[in-house]
């Protein structure tokens, strides 16, 4: 007998818990509230765009 695999369930983060952070005009990232907007832009910019501020 086989059983039909469902995919998992995923739900959406809370956007109202998290603060947006503008990286350029076309790319915008979400953070925790309590985090430091500076921080999360460096490391972004570091991490994806592979550029050292």
């Amino acid at each position: 007998m086989m059983y039909e695999k469902k995919p998992p369930r995923l739900d959406s983060p809370d956007i109202k818990a998290l603060q947006p952070v503008v990286i350029d005009k076309n790319t915008t990232i979400y953070i925790a509230l309590d985090s430091d907007p500076e921080e999360a832009k460096k490391r972004y910019i570091e991490r994806h765009l592979h550029i050292k501020p």
